[in-house]
């Protein structure tokens, strides 16, 4: 039994699990699951990750794994090269602050069942909802933007020239905001690390769109 990925084309914590494990170089294969459709709140599905959210990784042992970055660091642990988090404690703690900015504050008010909620519960357009998801990356962005911008420990990427969990985080983040047409000039900085992201074939085969199940 291979690695399987519970997951949804283009859900951005999927995303970022997509490119870690192109990045780790496992093979895995995708179940993929209609948001729209809740076909993630199935019986079946259920089952193995009683959350009903995706991503989820199962393990060749048939383990189901949830949460993205505790994927993610499970990865990292599991298989070490390329690491995703530099080796001091300091600077750990920076690219775990610099991803959970995007992972913990900016995603969990976007995401699709919260998008859902203000549509059809609270009645707010279309147009209403999309200000809502430009609201909240900008209020994210901005600090972010800042705080990368002006930080010698940036290179190519958030941390040096190598990708990152924060520069996972980063990416599906950024991925995610152009079908809401969010204004990227605004943030040179985090565009550049995402042009970046976008010269690895781990991250330009974890996008959306070459998604398999795209659609």
């Amino acid at each position: 039994m291979s690695l399987v990925l519970h997951n949804f084309f283009r859900s951005s914590a999927s995303v970022r699990v997509r490119a870690a494990l192109n990045l780790k170089g496992l093979a895995h294969e995708h179940v993929s699951y209609v948001l729209r459709q809740k076909e993630h709140q199935s019986d079946a599905y259920l089952k193995l990750n009683p959350q009903g959210l995706v991503p989820a990784l199962q393990l060749d042992d048939g383990t189901v794994l949830g949460q993205s970055l505790a994927i993610i660091e499970y990865l990292d642990e599991t298989h070490p090269e390329p690491a995703l988090l530099p080796q001091d404690p300091l600077d750990r703690a920076r690219v775990r602050s610099l991803a959970q900015a995007v992972a913990c504050d900016i995603h969990p008010v976007n995401n699709l069942r919260v998008l859902q909620y203000l549509g059809q519960e609270l009645k707010i357009s279309e147009a209403g909802v999309a200000d809502w998801f430009r609201h909240w990356v900008d209020q994210g962005f901005a600090p972010l933007e800042q705080q990368l911008a002006g930080d010698t420990r940036r290179g190519k990427f958030c941390h040096g020239d190598t990708p990152g969990l924060a520069d996972l985080c980063l990416f599906a983040q950024i991925a995610n905001n152009r079908r809401f047409d969010v204004d990227m000039s605004r943030y040179p900085t985090l565009q550049a690390i995402f042009e970046h992201c976008l010269q690895l074939p781990a991250f330009v085969d974890a996008l959306p769109e070459n998604h398999p199940h795209a659609g």
